[in-house]
């Protein structure tokens, strides 16, 4: 039986271009909290574990910035 990979979800793929985007624009852990509308605790939570990350988060994030989500993804 061959070896299962294991793949990236879609949920934690959104979350590592967020945080991509943020080290490129040198955005503060507090200033990126507060895009998505969360605490920065919250930040630290979805680098353990991505799938809370709601697809309503990460429009305020692209609302805020101006940013379309293709562009977020095209990183």
């Amino acid at each position: 039986m061959a070896k299962k990979t294991q793949r990236i979800t879609l949920h934690r793929r959104i979350w590592c271009k967020i945080r991509y985007w943020q080290n490129l624009n040198d955005i503060s852990d507090a200033e990126l909290a507060s895009y998505l509308q969360v605490g920065e605790r919250t930040l630290h939570e979805y680098d353990k574990s991505a799938e809370n990350v709601t697809l309503g988060r990460v429009e305020n994030l692209l609302y805020v910035t101006g940013m379309e989500l293709d562009e977020l993804m095209a990183m």
